[in-house]
């Protein structure tokens, strides 16, 4: 039985894709990637040579442009917070008279509980504030 090159290549895809899928490792997809383009190569007719300069080059300039944007995404450095994170150091508005035993603030649109943090420090209602922390469901603020 005699296959063409360009088949066997796709095999060499898929099979690099398997380890993808089981590792969540993204060099494998672009080797996979890399595998494809020879392929396509392949199919042109192009020589042997030819198909593996192609499979190395994309799987190569895939490797060097795809996983540092891959490994910054992982990282998180995407600059925004989020959740509770995103309320630190932003200005609320007091409703009720905070001390450290406890108030309300009116923060991000949403009424929150709220304490001081300095524990001589009492804020009164219109005063702003800056919340320090959130403490479960309560606002830090001073």
């Amino acid at each position: 039985m005699d296959i063409d090159a360009w088949v066997w290549w796709l095999i060499g895809a898929v099979g690099l894709g398997i380890p993808l899928v089981l590792t969540a490792m993204p060099e494998f997809g672009m080797f996979a990637v890399g595998a494809v383009a020879a392929s396509a190569v392949a199919a042109l007719d192009g020589g042997i040579v030819a198909q593996v300069l192609v499979f190395v080059l994309v799987s190569v300039a895939l490797i060097a442009v795809v996983r540092p944007i891959a490994a910054r995404h992982r990282a998180g450095q995407t600059g925004q917070a989020s959740g509770i994170d995103a309320l630190k150091g932003r200005q609320a508005v007091v409703l009720e008279r905070v001390s450290a035993d406890g108030g309300r603030i009116k923060l991000a649109g949403e009424v929150w509980s709220a304490r001081s943090y300095d524990a001589d420090q009492d804020f009164e209602p219109g005063t702003k504030v800056d919340v320090i922390e959130i403490d479960g469901a309560t606002a830090v603020v001073m």
